[in-house]
Parts: C-alpha cells; structure tokens; sequence
C-alpha cells in the first residue's frame, strides 16, 4: 500500500506539469516622491486609480520598484511595488537610481512624478535640479535605451502657497521640461508630458501638497490617457 501511494505521488508531481505564469507585457516603475509613495488614508498616491484602469481596460502590466504600498485598498491583486520616497530631492532620487534599477526588472515605461517638487519646496537651486532631471532622464534612457519615460508638468501645491519663489520655480519649470523633452526624445525613446496642473483645482488636495483620493483619480486617469497610446498589447 505504501508503495502504491508512493507511485501516485510521483505521478500527481511529475504527471502533471503547470501552465507557466505569462509574463507581462509592460513594466512600468512608478518614480517620484511622496505623491508617488502616498499615506493612505492620510492622502493618496495615483498608482491604485491607474492600476485599475489598466487592469479593467486587459493592459498587460507590472508595476515595478523597491518599495512595497502597505495599505490594502480592498483589492487582493493590487501591484504595490514603486519607488515613490517621501521629501526626497531631484538630487536623493539621482544618486539612488542606479542602485534601483540594478535591483528590478528592466523598465518599459517610467513614471516621473512631480520632478524637482521637493526642490522647490525646501528652496534649492533651480539650476541644479533641472541638471538633476537631466542626469535621471540620461541613465534611465543609457539602462534601457528603448524606455518610454512620462514626466509630469507637476500639479500645483495649494493656491495659498502658490505665491513668489514657488511660483516662479514651477511656472519655469513647466516651459523647461518640454523643452527637455523634446531634446531627450530619440527615434527608440519617447519622453512625454503629461500636464498635471491642467484642470487640477484645491479640492484635489488632501493638504497643501498631496492628494485626496479624488485628486489621485484625477492624476491617474490623466496618466492612463497618455499611457494607452504607447503601452504594448
């Protein structure tokens, strides 16, 4: 008897071979800061909202990175991996991604979420942090040199802040990062941007910076629009 049940066994584990996992066909890295990470309830990162949309339109992908979201936002299959970094700089992020990216999947696509945001909260150089986003724009496109990279033209802060330093810094910005992107884009490399700030309004906001879950809605559809058009099937 003993034999016998051995017999089976070995046919159940060797009689019986699994379907592969198909792997997807898009990998995508949420890159950024505290908009990308999110606090939920606290205030909400976009990545749920897009990762809905991709998964209920049958896109075929993987959201990648080091970081995992710990809230459960009542989907067992949520994708929570990024590399969103709460307060860190154009110049944090520039030093880390070549350690991330050797740690991950390749990226298709990169998400760059409001870039030099932090800089200009914390009243750095300007200068230095869009030398700082070139730099990012440079290794991304040297590690995968076919990468399709999306930049925000970031969502305001809160209207009150809006004001001097702050609004200088992000109304230059928005005229320099087109700019960068069109210099950056290569016949195997698009780099694309996606306006944040239009239509976006105070009641989007969970602080004077962040996301409620409304305005995380709103960045993440604005993402998925430019994404369905360059997303492989």
């Amino acid at each position: 008897m003993k034999i016998f049940a051995h017999f089976f066994l070995l046919l159940v584990l060797f009689g019986c071979k699994s379907e592969p996992v198909e792997e997807a066909k898009n990998k995508i890295l949420p890159l950024g800061a505290s908009r990308v990470e999110g606090d939920a309830p606290e205030f909400y990162s976009y990545r749920y909202s897009l990762w809905s949309e991709l998964i209920d339109n049958e896109w075929s992908i993987d959201f990648i990175g080091n970081e995992v979201d710990p809230f459960y936002y009542g989907d067992d299959d949520f994708d929570p991996d990024h590399e969103g970094h709460g307060g860190w700089t154009s110049g944090q992020i520039l030093t880390s991604l070549p350690n991330w990216l050797n740690t991950i999947d390749t990226p298709d696509v990169v998400l760059i979420s409001s870039p030099g945001g932090n800089d200009a909260l914390d009243g750095l150089s300007y200068s230095d942090a869009m030398d700082n986003i070139e730099d990012i724009l440079e290794i991304l496109q040297t590690h995968n040199p076919e990468v399709t990279i999306i930049i925000e033209l970031m969502a305001p802060a809160h209207s009150s802040l809006m004001t001097g330093d702050l609004l200088s810094f992000y109304e230059q910005m928005e005229v320099d990062i087109v700019a960068m992107a069109n210099d950056y884009t290569t016949g195997s490399s698009q780099v694309i941007t996606v306006d944040m700030g239009d239509g976006f309004s105070d009641s989007f906001l969970a602080d004077p910076i962040h996301y409620n879950q409304q305005g995380a809605e709103f960045i993440g559809h604005k993402y998925y629009t430019v994404l369905e058009q360059v997303l492989s099937r």
